[in-house]
């Protein structure tokens, strides 16, 4: 629950200055990637930990109906003029077996502690067949063991391995500062896509030279005889 009233207490934040000040012309690719990876569609798809729905318009616009899904209500607040959400858990997500055709997560796997757990909830969702787009912080260029202060010379300090909490950051201007992030290795993050039931396709790094975002998409899998 401490994320959960961290987010909270930021939204407006969030929402008034954070935003602005980092989506203008798409300076990471977070937008882009998920243009490219999720592609047109005309089925639902939900987004898992949708924040304040600023993703919305990009999904709508590449045919498919978004949906999201987020435990803070004060991003839900933002999100409501976006898209139809839901506050729910995305370990529980409010949604049927195979209900959906897509499903994404942006930038927020580092917020969600159990994200294998949620991976195996968008696999269950998500009908067979259908895609999963993450896009998240690149696990070997960013967390509390990255120095980026420097963009031309970053600094990778021992903990990557470890996997674990934190709200050390390089910059007091971000989110992880003031709300924490947990941290995935990369062949962690893969295995528990593989271990949901869910195929990678095709990957993408973007952000600089140090990458400051890995995405990939995957595809569902039939479970036990469903298709």
């Amino acid at each position: 629950m401490a994320a959960t009233a961290a987010y909270d207490e930021i939204a407006d934040w969030y929402e008034g200055e954070f935003l602005p000040r980092t989506s203008a012309d798409d300076p990471l690719g977070i937008d882009r990637s998920l243009r490219d990876l999720l592609g047109p569609g005309d089925g639902r798809c939900v987004e898992i930990g949708c924040g304040t729905g600023v993703h919305a318009a990009s999904v709508r616009a590449l045919g498919w109906t978004p949906f999201g899904v987020d435990i803070s209500a004060g991003m839900l607040r933002h999100a409501q003029g976006r898209l139809a959400c839901a506050r729910g858990d995305a370990g529980r997500l409010p949604l049927g077996d195979g209900s959906v055709d897509a499903a994404i997560a942006m930038m927020v796997h580092t917020d969600m502690p159990a994200y294998p757990a949620v991976l195996r909830e968008v696999a269950r969702v998500v009908r067979p067949g259908g895609v999963f787009v993450h896009v998240g912080v690149h696990p070997c260029f960013c967390g509390g063991f990255a120095d980026r202060s420097d963009p031309d010379a970053v600094v990778i300090r021992h903990g990557y391995a470890d996997g674990h909490w934190t709200k050390e950051s390089w910059t007091d201007q971000g989110i992880r500062d003031k709300v924490g992030a947990n941290h995935f290795p990369l062949a962690e993050l893969l295995n528990a896509v593989l271990d949901a039931g869910m195929v990678p396709e095709r990957f993408v790094e973007s952000g600089g030279q140090a990458p400051v975002v890995l995405a990939f998409r995957a595809r569902v899998q039939p479970v036990n005889g469903r298709s």
